[in-house]
Protein backbone atom coordinates (compact mmCIF):
# COMPACT_ATOMS: atom_id res chain seq x y z
CA UNK A 1 0.00 0.00 0.00
CA UNK A 2 1.58 3.38 -0.91
CA UNK A 3 1.98 6.12 1.63
CA UNK A 4 -0.99 8.32 0.14
CA UNK A 5 -3.25 5.35 0.85
CA UNK A 6 -2.19 4.59 4.56
CA UNK A 7 -3.04 7.85 5.48
CA UNK A 8 -5.96 8.37 3.14
CA UNK A 9 -7.96 5.43 4.08
CA UNK A 10 -8.25 6.14 7.59
CA UNK A 11 -8.51 9.33 7.21
CA UNK A 12 -11.83 8.59 4.62
CA UNK A 13 -13.11 5.62 7.01
CA UNK A 14 -12.92 7.54 10.48
CA UNK A 15 -15.80 10.13 10.55
CA UNK A 16 -18.05 6.16 9.45
CA UNK A 17 -16.00 4.55 12.43
CA UNK A 18 -17.02 7.28 14.86
CA UNK A 19 -20.90 8.26 13.54
CA UNK A 20 -21.56 4.30 13.27
CA UNK A 21 -20.16 3.65 17.27
CA UNK A 22 -22.36 6.98 18.24
CA UNK A 23 -25.56 5.55 16.41
CA UNK A 24 -24.89 2.05 17.70
CA UNK A 25 -24.89 3.26 21.19
CA UNK A 26 -28.16 5.63 20.65
CA UNK A 27 -29.80 4.62 17.64
CA UNK A 28 -33.08 6.48 19.15
CA UNK A 29 -31.56 9.76 18.83
CA UNK A 30 -31.55 9.19 14.78
CA UNK A 31 -34.52 6.62 14.31
CA UNK A 32 -37.28 9.84 14.05
CA UNK A 33 -35.09 11.59 11.45
CA UNK A 34 -35.14 8.12 9.18
CA UNK A 35 -38.41 7.41 9.38
CA UNK A 36 -39.31 8.55 6.23
CA UNK A 37 -36.22 7.01 4.42
CA UNK A 38 -36.81 3.48 6.44
CA UNK A 39 -40.27 3.14 4.96
CA UNK A 40 -39.63 3.90 1.14
CA UNK A 41 -36.88 1.23 1.58
CA UNK A 42 -38.71 -0.82 3.68
CA UNK A 43 -41.62 -1.06 1.21
CA UNK A 44 -39.41 -2.08 -1.89
CA UNK A 45 -36.94 -4.27 -0.27
CA UNK A 46 -37.40 -6.20 3.26
CA UNK A 47 -40.27 -5.67 5.47
CA UNK A 48 -37.86 -6.97 8.28
CA UNK A 49 -36.62 -3.71 8.25
CA UNK A 50 -39.95 -2.08 8.98
CA UNK A 51 -38.62 -1.66 12.52
CA UNK A 52 -36.68 2.14 12.07
CA UNK A 53 -34.55 1.45 14.92
CA UNK A 54 -33.63 -1.72 13.91
CA UNK A 55 -32.39 -0.71 10.63
CA UNK A 56 -30.63 2.41 11.78
CA UNK A 57 -28.58 -0.19 13.91
CA UNK A 58 -28.10 -2.30 10.83
CA UNK A 59 -26.50 0.51 9.05
CA UNK A 60 -24.23 1.97 12.07
CA UNK A 61 -22.97 -1.32 12.02
CA UNK A 62 -22.70 -1.73 8.43
CA UNK A 63 -20.46 1.92 8.60
CA UNK A 64 -18.48 0.48 11.61
CA UNK A 65 -17.20 -2.33 10.50
CA UNK A 66 -16.53 -0.96 7.10
CA UNK A 67 -15.37 1.78 8.20
CA UNK A 68 -12.77 -0.47 10.24
CA UNK A 69 -12.20 -2.57 7.58
CA UNK A 70 -11.38 0.80 5.43
CA UNK A 71 -8.77 2.07 7.85
CA UNK A 72 -7.23 -0.98 8.05
CA UNK A 73 -6.72 -1.73 4.57
CA UNK A 74 -8.50 -4.89 4.91
CA UNK A 75 -10.81 -5.42 1.50
CA UNK A 76 -10.65 -1.66 1.25
CA UNK A 77 -13.11 -1.76 -2.31
CA UNK A 78 -15.63 -3.21 -1.03
CA UNK A 79 -15.86 -1.99 2.60
CA UNK A 80 -15.39 1.74 0.58
CA UNK A 81 -18.70 0.35 -1.57
CA UNK A 82 -20.43 -0.95 1.57
CA UNK A 83 -19.84 2.62 3.48
CA UNK A 84 -21.15 4.23 -0.24
CA UNK A 85 -24.36 2.22 0.12
CA UNK A 86 -24.87 3.05 3.58
CA UNK A 87 -24.41 6.97 3.13
CA UNK A 88 -27.31 7.11 0.57
CA UNK A 89 -29.63 6.61 2.93
CA UNK A 90 -28.40 8.08 5.71
CA UNK A 91 -27.63 11.50 3.74
CA UNK A 92 -31.50 11.41 2.34
CA UNK A 93 -32.77 10.86 5.94
CA UNK A 94 -30.04 13.13 7.78
CA UNK A 95 -29.94 15.97 5.59
CA UNK A 96 -33.44 16.89 3.94
CA UNK A 97 -32.64 20.68 2.94
CA UNK A 98 -35.54 20.69 0.63
CA UNK A 99 -37.88 20.38 3.83
CA UNK A 100 -36.49 23.37 6.04
CA UNK A 101 -38.90 26.61 6.37
CA UNK A 102 -35.82 28.40 8.01
CA UNK A 103 -33.41 29.56 5.86
CA UNK A 104 -30.18 28.92 8.41
CA UNK A 105 -31.12 25.80 8.91
CA UNK A 106 -31.89 24.75 5.14
CA UNK A 107 -28.15 26.13 4.44
CA UNK A 108 -26.74 24.46 7.19
CA UNK A 109 -28.61 21.24 6.19
CA UNK A 110 -27.95 22.10 2.18
CA UNK A 111 -24.00 22.10 3.61
CA UNK A 112 -24.09 18.72 5.08
CA UNK A 113 -26.12 17.66 2.18
CA UNK A 114 -22.97 18.53 -0.23
CA UNK A 115 -20.11 17.06 2.04
CA UNK A 116 -22.12 13.69 2.20
CA UNK A 117 -22.30 13.59 -1.77
CA UNK A 118 -18.15 14.71 -1.76
CA UNK A 119 -17.86 11.93 0.68
CA UNK A 120 -19.52 9.74 -1.49
CA UNK A 121 -17.38 10.90 -4.21
CA UNK A 122 -14.19 9.43 -2.55
CA UNK A 123 -15.91 6.54 -1.77
CA UNK A 124 -16.65 5.22 -5.09
CA UNK A 125 -12.89 6.81 -6.17
CA UNK A 126 -11.98 4.36 -3.21
CA UNK A 127 -13.69 1.37 -4.18
CA UNK A 128 -12.84 1.47 -7.71
CA UNK A 129 -9.46 1.70 -6.67
CA UNK A 130 -7.21 -1.19 -7.68
CA UNK A 131 -3.84 -0.12 -5.52
CA UNK A 132 -1.96 -0.96 -8.79
CA UNK A 133 -2.72 -4.12 -9.88
CA UNK A 134 -5.29 -5.02 -12.62
CA UNK A 135 -8.84 -5.31 -12.18
CA UNK A 136 -10.49 -8.35 -12.54
CA UNK A 137 -12.48 -6.79 -15.38
CA UNK A 138 -9.23 -5.85 -17.31
CA UNK A 139 -7.45 -9.36 -16.51
CA UNK A 140 -10.91 -11.62 -17.70
CA UNK A 141 -10.36 -9.47 -20.91
CA UNK A 142 -6.55 -10.00 -20.90
CA UNK A 143 -7.48 -14.11 -20.31
CA UNK A 144 -10.21 -14.18 -23.16
CA UNK A 145 -7.73 -12.22 -25.44
CA UNK A 146 -4.58 -14.66 -24.70
CA UNK A 147 -7.13 -17.40 -25.16
CA UNK A 148 -8.26 -15.87 -28.97
CA UNK A 149 -4.67 -15.99 -29.86
CA UNK A 150 -3.89 -19.01 -28.57
CA UNK A 151 -6.91 -20.55 -30.32
CA UNK A 152 -6.02 -18.91 -33.54
CA UNK A 153 -2.46 -20.29 -32.79
CA UNK A 154 -4.08 -23.81 -32.88
CA UNK A 155 -6.32 -23.45 -36.03
CA UNK A 156 -3.24 -21.82 -38.14
CA UNK A 157 -1.30 -25.03 -36.68
CA UNK A 158 -3.57 -27.40 -37.44
CA UNK A 159 -4.29 -26.19 -41.05
CA UNK A 160 -0.62 -26.63 -42.05
CA UNK A 161 -0.19 -30.08 -40.37
CA UNK A 162 -3.08 -31.58 -41.89
CA UNK A 163 -1.68 -31.75 -45.42
CA UNK A 164 1.51 -32.85 -43.61
CA UNK A 165 0.44 -35.64 -41.91
CA UNK A 166 -0.87 -37.39 -45.29
CA UNK A 167 2.16 -36.75 -46.71
CA UNK A 168 3.88 -38.54 -43.93
CA UNK A 169 1.48 -40.90 -43.38
CA UNK A 170 1.66 -42.32 -46.94
CA UNK A 171 5.75 -42.70 -46.12
CA UNK A 172 6.55 -39.62 -48.12
CA UNK A 173 9.13 -36.81 -47.61
CA UNK A 174 7.85 -33.71 -46.43
CA UNK A 175 7.90 -30.67 -49.41
CA UNK A 176 10.20 -27.90 -49.16
CA UNK A 177 9.56 -24.94 -49.55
Amino acid sequence: MTALRWIARPMLASVYVYSGFHTLRNPAAVAPAAEAVIGKISEKVSPALANTEQAVRVNSAVQLVAGSLLAAGRLPRLSAFALACSLVPTTLAGHRFWKCEDPEERARQQSHFLKNLSMLGGLLVAAADTGGRPSLCWRARYTAGTARREAALVRRTAKFSAPCAKVVGKGLSLPRR
